[in-house]
């Protein structure tokens, strides 16, 4: 094996030629799964006028995709750990465009649910595998850092890119065109994945947990679309609180067993790590208040102050861009000083800040003076927590749970995002129907219902209600992450078999140390400095190669190698 060769199993390519190039391909990845999630919801009214469907079964084309997504997380990322990441990666984005397809040539309602369906289904498979990818490509701590600020940044401003581009396409093209537009992206990263990865090979004879497959899948499709009833029909009734009921218990039951099983679908060593469980806990936060933030500034954008939805998504840019400069700040020159304690405490503290800030909005705000600075404020504050939460939550995994690790933090983006649609869009819906209720008078009534005026009123108020909320999620995220996650900066407390130093005596210890008959000392060096780039071999066989031929020729176990 040449001394560039990658390690076997890892499922990539020659890390120092090819990473930066698997960087772009996951990111693509990455983007489209993110981006789908508002792309489609932008598109959804002209979608109800050309297939004619209510706009009570409007919510299904969206709970349809979360539903699915959402249960099949963890299953997708154990598959991408044991039948390998390349081959779950490929699947998933193959089955995404196939989809993605059917979905933009729909005749009903029925087809195009089923669509998005199959869409998270492949979601769920592809992203674990994605972000796992990352997590084997990228272990050096400043390369690491970069990759990571990058993928955060996706991460977090896919949804807002996702309003422009499906403002764009729906307006001058066709709503059909935010789900064609999924096969461009699939299509470039299906060809880059083709090239550049390697197939993994699992090591052992591993198993998958299929009652722990099945507690959890059972539990977070209870969960979601228990939430999802929640924000729709009010968490009182029983297809909202019944099936909220049954998904903790589901978890409850999924969490025992983890303990127990033989092959746990989810080792608890993954979740029990300090770090590891703030980082997910703050994904968690962050995406509960981020969908806060989508979903009330577009309806205020669209339905108060009249912007397009094209116009909408070019409100968001300027959050983009100070969201991927906060990332990669982040990433590349905080985070390798400080850890991801006070950049995470610091930045949910910020994105209070800037939601604080958006309660001042009024019937007439504008959009300069009122919305774009707490975007900003709001944005630089996401970044802070976002990158280094995926990040932290992957990093020092085994090559054996980094798929279900990833996993994790996928779980957390989308549980937190279903949970703050539903209470957001619940607490800002009862105080708007509580401030029309409290201000009846003739000033204000037109023959007997409210003036738009103040229904007007009464809207900004739900809005400003919701953004406190946010305010109160951003500030108890704060508070739990910050003391959750341990001080200075990230450092493995295992060290992987294949770094560790043998015990003295031993017989690696023996083969590392002392020089075999008729060769130079010094000559074995360990495979993890064998692959360095700093390594060379000569073409030319010296005269030691000859007295010690029968050992090359059979080579030395466990990574030992000889340099002729």
């Amino acid at each position: 094996m040449s001394v560039t060769d990658p390690v076997p199993g890892t499922g990539t390519a020659a890390p120092g030629r090819h990473r930066w190039l698997i960087l772009a391909v996951v990111g693509i990845a990455q983007l489209m799964v993110v981006l789908d999630i508002t792309v489609v919801n932008i598109a959804l009214p002209s979608a109800q006028r050309s297939l004619h469907f209510s706009a009570v079964d409007r919510q299904w084309v969206v709970t349809a995709y979360a539903l699915a997504f959402g249960s099949l997380l963890l299953l997708g990322g154990r598959l991408a750990d044991l039948l390998g990441r390349k081959v779950t990666f490929m699947t998933g984005l193959a089955g995404f465009a196939a989809a993605s397809a059917a979905g933009g040539a729909a005749t009903s309602l029925g087809m195009l649910v089923a669509a998005r369906a199959c869409q998270g289904a492949f979601a769920a498979v592809m992203a674990p595998s994605a972000l796992s990818i990352l997590t084997v490509t990228f272990s050096d701590p400043k390369d690491r850092g970069k990759a990571f600020g990058v993928f955060g940044a996706i991460a977090g401003s896919g949804g807002a890119v996702g309003l422009l581009l499906g403002g764009a396409l729906t307006e001058y093209l066709s709503w059909r065109w935010t789900l064609y537009v999924n096969l461009v992206f699939a299509g470039l990263a299906f060809a880059g994945a083709a090239v550049l990865l390697r197939r993994q090979v699992a090591g052992g004879h591993p198993r998958l947990d299929v009652p722990g497959v099945l507690a959890v899948s059972g539990a977070m499709f209870c969960l979601v679309y228990g939430f999802a009833n929640a924000a729709t029909h009010g968490s009182h009734t029983p297809s909202a609180w019944g099936f909220l009921a049954a998904g903790v218990v589901l978890l409850a039951v999924f969490a025992a067993w983890q303990a127990r099983a033989a092959f746990p679908l989810l080792p608890p060593r993954v979740v029990l790590d300090r770090n590891r469980g703030g980082a997910y806990l703050a994904m968690f936060i962050a995406s509960a208040g981020m969908f806060g933030i989508f979903l009330f500034l577009t309806y205020y954008l669209q339905t108060t102050l009249g912007y397009s939805p094209v116009v909408t998504g070019f409100a968001f840019l300027p959050m983009v861009v100070t969201l991927m400069i906060s990332a990669n700040v982040g990433q590349i020159v905080l985070m390798p000083r400080t850890g991801p304690k006070p950049l995470i405490g610091l930045g949910m503290l910020a994105a209070a800040a800037g939601m604080a800030w958006l309660t001042r909005l009024g019937v007439h705000s504008g959009y300069a003076a009122a919305i774009l600075g707490p975007l900003l404020v709001t944005a630089a504050g996401l970044g802070l927590v976002i990158a280094p939460a995926v990040n932290t939550g992957t990093f020092g995994m085994a090559q054996s749970d980094a798929g279900v690790a990833a996993a994790t933090i996928n779980v957390g983006q989308q549980l937190g995002g279903s949970i703050g649609t539903a209470l957001l869009n619940t607490m800002a819906a009862s105080a708007t129907t509580g401030y029309l209720t409290a201000h009846p008078n003739p000033a204000t009534t037109v023959r007997g219902h409210p003036s738009p005026a103040l229904v007007q009123l009464s809207v900004v108020h739900g809005y400003t209600v919701g953004f406190w909320w946010t305010v109160g999620i951003f500030g108890a995220g704060a508070l739990v992450c910050g003391t959750l996650l341990r001080r200075g900066p990230l450092a493995r407390h295992d060290k992987p078999a294949s770094t560790r130093q043998p015990a003295p005596g031993s017989a690696m210890h023996q083969a590392l140390t002392a020089p075999a008959e008729g060769r130079m000392p010094g000559r074995y060096i360990s495979s993890a400095r064998a692959r360095t780039p700093t390594a060379t071999r000569s073409t030319q066989p010296g005269p030691e190669d000859t007295a010690a031929g029968h050992e090359r020729q059979g080579g030395l176990h466990h990574g030992i190698r000889c340099l002729p």
